[in-house]
């Protein structure tokens, strides 16, 4: 283990931020703020936001596909001409709720309220920095995020709808206008609000990065990260690679809806009148959609897998089994998630040798996945368990891993992903894996940092039947849609009962959607104890958890800047829990094995000398700036 690190900011810097800190007004300290704190805790409630909306959104679907038969007049003041006279919902406004409902949930819930919210917040206190590498880049990283969000909101109001090609775009839906009225205004302000988003993924990304490099505290090396900080490190590289190909897509889309290319268009004809464009091809954009689209689903989730490495290992009061395996796991899924996008495309009509090929490729990226679960199963093996409320959605986590890792063999065996495809199977699992998962992890970090974020304690008990009932509610949701879709039942259909093979499934949509209602009504119990423990919940202590990283380490309410001395030194690994021979069951990194040897192992003696020589320098040091400032 390296001991020698680039330092922190000086002690002048940190008077600075003091200084700073003292003559910030409102505007500066809660809106226009620099502090990664405050940035992180603007991207949550935004997330909790849009969960909220897009949560409404499927519960509206929901109903539709429940309930096929029923009067949505209630609705009309909400919904207005999108309920008809009938008091029926609207076909094109149901494939516009599935197209925003997927668009929010994947972007601007899993991606900016997870990745925005803790890596953010954490990176700087659990490697020992001030604050980001660029506060002022990081302050527009949220701002371009919630102008994205504004022009995303807008588009629900417009009277011909937000977009509604899926949350994937495809064209040719949506590079005409007048494919439907989805295809155009609503597109169009979904293309500019997405290209705000990936400006602000790409500004985060490149802060996060720049500063787990350059920014550790002394003694912070590599093999001294939480797994949180790897996994944040690890996401902000993918986003960083994929996101402009995203950009690339979403671009050449604009040229051919406005500017008369054909990137994506050839031979189409409407009402019988061919469109002059030629030459383009619709596959195109799911090559360039799909090389984001895949890396996306590891974007949301490493996050959450980081998050709930640090969770379960406090929990367990033990060391997190095989912390360097849990390292290359997740450097082989940042690796492997580039190179197995075209396992969504085995519809698409590609070479059957290529298909064959991806094939291959997306079943090797199951070895690091079950490595990891591996891993935690084993760290939970005959731990001291502390069920706290984030230690069970971190183990919810772990259930949906599983379950929906399963069914994804079933996928990534092209000859059966033809046969599920376009059914409510691969919506099952997609939810289950990615959105579920992803979700729980970001659940097991609010409830785990929250007494960081606001000085004060969530209600566990409320935080206890709130995961009881998600838990149960995901299941009840998901789990007859593996068996429905198995059974051939497609996925986006506005309606199913014109078929007489699915109407033998009536009783059993309307079960998901009953579920769906119940699950998200759950989410109000965690609303309610989220805003009100912010104001009236129980002090927290300085440490709650027993935890043995950096970030516990800094006042109840720390100020921009985090430490109000000097950055302390990291001497250890941040998963000395329950060491033999320790007095305490765990051990924070900042104590130096020096202190500790009843405990240490015998590489760690090797060390001893090292550190001695180290805390001696650091000494004189300061014995000479005290001199002269005396």
């Amino acid at each position: 283990m390296a001991t020698a690190h680039t330092a922190t900011h000086s002690a002048s810097a940190h008077d600075h931020h003091d200084d700073h800190e003292h003559h910030d007004n409102f505007i500066t300290k809660y809106i226009f703020t620099t502090d990664h704190k405050m940035i992180g805790k603007q991207f949550l409630v935004t997330g909790i936001f849009w969960a909220i909306i897009g949560g409404l959104l499927s519960i509206i679907f929901r109903l539709q596909l429940g309930f096929p038969d029923m009067e949505l007049y209630w609705l009309k003041p909400i919904l207005g001409g999108w309920i008809d006279d009938a008091g029926k919902l609207d076909p094109n406004f149901y494939l516009a709720l599935v197209t925003m409902h997927g668009t929010i949930m994947v972007f601007f819930v899993l991606t900016a309220g997870l990745s925005g919210t803790f890596s953010n917040f954490l990176i700087p206190l659990q490697i020992g920095a001030r604050d980001m590498a660029s506060g002022f880049m990081n302050m527009l990283s949220y701002w371009f995020f919630f102008l994205s969000g504004v022009i995303m909101f807008i588009s629900l109001f417009i009277e011909t709808g937000p977009a509604s090609g899926g949350w994937v775009v495809y064209p040719p839906l949506s590079a005409l206008e007048q494919a439907m009225p989805g295809s155009g205004l609503g597109m169009t302000l979904w293309l500019v609000a997405m290209t705000f988003f990936i400006a602000s993924s790409l500004l985060g990304g490149i802060n996060y990065i720049t500063t787990v490099i350059n920014l550790r505290t002394k003694g912070m090396s590599f093999s001294r990260l939480p797994l949180t900080i790897w996994a944040f490190f690890l996401t902000a590289v993918i986003g960083l690679l994929s996101f402009p190909v995203l950009f690339s897509a979403a671009l050449l889309l604009v040229f051919d809806r406005s500017f008369g290319t054909s990137f994506y268009l050839s031979d189409i004809y409407i009402g019988g009148e061919a469109l002059p464009n030629t030459g383009g091809s619709p596959v195109l954009y799911q090559h360039l959609f799909w090389f984001l689209g895949h890396p996306e689903v590891y974007i949301v989730l490493l996050p959450a897998l980081g998050i709930t490495s640090e969770i379960i290992s406090v929990n367990s009061r033990k060391p997190i089994f095989g912390y360097k395996a849990m390292i290359i796991s997740m450097l082989g899924i940042t690796i492997l998630s580039f190179i197995v996008w075209a396992h969504h495309m085995f519809v698409s009509g590609m070479n059957p040798f290529l298909g064959s090929i991806f094939m291959f490729l997306t079943l090797i990226i199951a070895i690091p996945s079950a490595v990891k679960v591996f891993n935690y199963l084993t760290t939970l093996w005959r731990g001291n368990l502390i069920f706290t409320p984030g230690m069970l959605f971190s183990i919810g986590l772990v259930s949906f891993f599983i379950s929906g890792g399963l069914t994804g063999i079933f996928l990534g065996n092209s000859a059966i992903d033809i046969q599920l495809h376009d059914t409510y199977f691969v919506v099952a699992h997609f939810h289950l894996v990615m959105g579920s998962a992803s979700f729980f992890g970001l659940m097991a970090g609010v409830y785990h940092w929250f007494p960081k974020m606001f000085g004060r304690m969530m209600d566990p008990r409320l935080g206890y039947i709130h995961f009881w009932l998600t838990f149960i509610g995901v299941y009840m949701v998901f789990f007859p849609m593996h068996y429905i879709g198995i059974a051939g039942f497609p996925r986006r259909y506005y309606s199913w009962t014109n078929f007489e093979f699915s109407n033998m499934y009536t009783d059993l949509n309307m079960f998901v959607s009953v579920a769906a209602i119940i699950t998200f009504g759950a989410q109000l119990i965690f609303l309610f104890n989220f805003f009100y423990s912010m104001y009236r919940g129980r002090v927290a202590s300085l440490n709650p958890w027993r935890s043995n990283t950096l970030e516990w380490t800094t006042p109840l309410h720390p100020q921009h800047g985090n430490w109000p001395g000097e950055i302390p030194t990291v001497y250890r690994w941040p998963y000395d829990y329950s060491k033999p021979g320790a007095s305490e069951d765990f051990i924070p990194q900042t104590v130096p094995l020096s202190a500790t040897p009843e405990s240490n192992l015998p590489h760690e003696q090797e060390l001893v000398k090292l550190e001695k020589a180290i805390i001696a320098d650091e000494e004189e040091v300061l014995v000479a700036n005290e001199s002269k400032e005396s």
